[in-house]
């Protein structure tokens, strides 16, 4: 009977290390074109949560429900002049730590009557190799060969608002402005909107974030490098999430 525990237990174990070995061997993951570890398909996606749940893709509103969603990528109001994503998608998604870290900003600044609104967040890579065929400039957007950090769920672009009122608070240009004004350098703008500015840069810094100095609607959690590029569309996002 011993012996029967005894083999019973070490195959459990040999099942376990070899499991594990299968999940962490970087070379089982799909590779792109430009050697980017980019998956594809939901359970390709799961199989990373397993061992590491800060991989997990957050659903935002769920989460709180108080921020809002403009996501301008689905509908026409965009550089692009054309839905990237399915029309009126209203939900997005962020990884565990970055979703966590966004709603202590939401809480913060509703203590002084202010909220956020998100312009986009997750990105499917698909959609940002079609921003690149466009726009080859990498201060505005991605280049495939290196992904971005929408692509990884890291990187949201947003705005504050005023609460009661749910304006936006004036930051002297308008989302996805590619031009030097934009820029979290540029200070030939008023002393409302340098201080708008300055409000959104020091809440994000504080709970972990990191600002892109071309935009100063972007920003980023840090160490991209620990999550990976993904190509899923945003109803497979949601019902994974689930």
């Amino acid at each position: 009977m011993k012996n029967k525990q005894t083999l019973r237990i070490t195959t459990i174990f040999a099942a376990i290390v070899f499991a594990h070995s299968c999940a962490t061997k970087p070379n089982i993951l799909p590779k792109n074109d430009y050697g980017l570890t980019e998956i594809r398909s939901i359970k390709t996606y799961r199989s990373t949560t397993v061992l590491d749940s800060n991989q997990k893709m957050v659903n935002i509103t769920h989460l709180n429900p108080h921020i809002i969603l403009d996501l301008h990528y689905a509908s026409i109001n965009n550089f692009m002049r054309q839905e990237m994503y399915p029309a009126k998608t209203d939900f997005s998604f962020l990884r565990l730590p970055v979703a966590k870290a966004l709603d202590q900003v939401q809480e913060n600044l509703e203590q002084k009557g202010l909220g956020l609104k998100i312009f986009d967040a997750y990105r499917p890579y698909a959609v940002t190799k079609k921003f690149w065929e466009l726009v080859h400039d990498d201060r505005y957007v991605a280049n495939p060969a290196k992904g971005s950090g929408h692509n990884r769920g890291i990187t949201v672009d947003l705005t504050i608002i005023d609460l009661k009122t749910k304006q936006e608070l004036d930051m002297g240009t308008g989302f996805d402005n590619f031009t030097d004004s934009a820029h979290q350098s540029f200070t030939a703008l008023s002393e409302t909107i340098l201080a708008n500015r300055t409000l959104l840069k020091e809440t994000m810094i504080r709970f972990g974030f990191k600002p892109l100095e071309t935009e100063w609607w972007h920003y980023s959690w840090p160490n991209p490098e620990r999550f990976e590029i993904l190509n899923l569309s945003f109803e497979k996002l949601k019902k994974a999430t689930q």
